[in-house]
């Protein structure tokens, strides 16, 4: 029983240190991205023969990354909605609802997650095709949410399951419907799962390219035009724009670090 205590301790270590390990082989990308994006040569060249910032200046200063920057804008906003407002209905049918196949209905809701995308892109392209709607923002947003809406159920499911139905019962006892109860309830207590969803499936859309390959045509995406620009011509900018993704994606975990935290009961 004495050696107990040592066993856990050094079993703690361990896992402490496989831990680290891991971290340092996803962040040692960094270590290179981050300086060429500041290099002053012509090419992606490491270590740098100098700094600058040049490519930081390119990348502001050329309509094409500025346009294909705006498009994932809009699609990444466009899928955040309606993937918050699908999701959220499914996640809220799942926790709520009573009837038969539920949990098959919430196994199903985590496909996009399991299949490749690479499946799924083929699959929407096979459907979009026929009702023109490749080449368009509407059918990037479409197929988006189909890779968004995972990410909202997992997270409304999870707010939604902190919250005591008995107080949506005495809404409507109060002689508030159903949708009253949910808006007015609800949906004000799980407003910290709500901006965790809508990050994620904003970050789900704006990075995505596998989708954006098969559909995007002449309206190109970031991702689209990093993967062209790759193709073309390899210079540091793309370093400079993986740095501001990668910056953003930084920033928007944070904040789901702080309001997904609060989704948990104490």
């Amino acid at each position: 029983m004495a050696e107990a205590p040592g066993r856990r301790r050094w079993l703690g270590r361990a896992l402490a240190g496989y831990a680290a390990f891991v971290l340092a082989l996803l962040l040692a990308p960094l270590l290179i991205v981050v300086p060429i994006s500041f290099s002053s040569a012509r090419y992606l060249q490491f270590p740098p023969p100098g700094w600058s910032l040049r490519w930081y200046a390119r990348y502001f200063a050329d309509p094409q990354w500025i346009e294909s920057t705006l498009v994932s804008l809009r699609v990444a906003t466009g899928t955040t909605a309606l993937a918050l407002v699908l999701g959220t209905a499914l996640a809220y049918s799942i926790v709520r609802g009573r009837y038969r196949g539920r949990r098959m209905v919430e196994r199903l809701s985590t496909g996009p997650m399991i299949v490749p995308h690479i499946v799924i892109a083929i699959a929407i392209y096979g459907i979009f095709a026929r009702l023109r709607l490749t080449g368009t923002e509407a059918g990037l947003i479409l197929a988006h949410t189909v890779l968004a809406i995972p990410f909202v159920v997992s997270v409304m499911s999870a707010a939604l399951r902190t919250v005591d139905p008995a107080l949506e019962q005495a809404a409507m006892s109060l002689g508030v419907g159903r949708i009253g109860a949910i808006v007015r309830v609800t949906l004000p207590l799980i407003r910290p799962g709500i901006v965790s969803a809508s990050i994620l499936a904003f970050l789900s859309s704006f990075d995505e390219v596998v989708v954006a390959l098969f559909l995007s045509g002449t309206t190109k995406t970031l991702p689209k035009q990093m993967f062209d620009n790759i193709l073309v011509e390899i210079d540091p900018t793309i370093a400079a724009v993986s740095v501001l993704q990668i910056a953003l994606v930084v920033v928007a975990l944070a904040v789901v670090a702080r309001f997904g935290a609060r989704t948990v009961p104490r």
